[in-house]
């Protein structure tokens, strides 16, 4: 069955080209939210869901992790070769539901939820495979960062339009809050802001 008809990306972000500016520099103001929120990583076990090709940010940390579950319809052969990558190839959605309950200290979905076709279904998986007290991290374009975005990528050239193309929502803190909360979080544990000038919203969610 084609890709078009099961909603799967054909591939990575960044698998068969590289970054822009633009992306490069929004993959670097997510990465400084992620260390905000879970500064230390050292001996924990951490899920990156729609990671990239290159898992950027996960290779920054892999030194200290205990395993990084890695989640993208293809990763880079290094990554899947390294003892501390679990690699799932394939759709994101399926990789979720392939892990066990309570098994990762730490779930991140950064600038990936805009792309799937069941994003609640997704969060609850999350706080699934979250252990107590685990963190869960996410990123996504709001609807101010939905014109940015667009120019960007259909008139100015900056952006990869294919991702743009991709897209099947976007989320200001009124849309994204209520989705946790019905993923299972408590609303005293959820941070949910506008960051990257208002172009983007981030949450942070503690599992009781």
């Amino acid at each position: 069955m084609s890709s078009a008809v099961t909603g799967m990306r054909k591939e990575a972000f960044a698998q068969s080209y590289d970054p822009t500016a633009v992306d490069r520099f929004g993959v670097w103001l997510s990465a400084r939210q992620i260390r905000r929120f879970v500064p230390n990583v050292r001996g924990k076990r951490v899920g990156d869901f729609g990671c990239g090709y290159h898992a950027t940010f996960v290779r920054t940390i892999l030194d200290d992790v205990e395993q990084a579950v890695l989640a993208d319809v293809a990763i880079a052969d290094d990554l899947k070769a390294n003892p501390r990558v679990r690699a799932l190839e394939g759709d994101v959605a399926t990789s979720l539901k392939s892990l066990p309950n309570e098994s990762l200290d730490v779930v991140m979905c950064i600038s990936v939820l805009e792309h799937l076709w069941e994003p609640q279904a997704a969060l609850k998986e999350m706080h699934r495979i979250l252990l107590p007290g685990g963190t869960c991290l996410i990123n996504v374009p709001s609807w101010r960062g939905k014109t940015f975005l667009e120019l960007s990528a259909f008139k100015l050239g900056m952006s990869p339009a294919d991702e743009m193309n991709d897209h099947k929502m976007y989320y200001d803190e009124k849309d994204l809050w209520p989705m946790l909360v019905a993923a299972g979080f408590r609303p005293q544990d959820i941070r949910c802001f506008s960051h990257k000038f208002g172009l983007n919203t981030f949450a942070a969610s503690t599992k009781r």
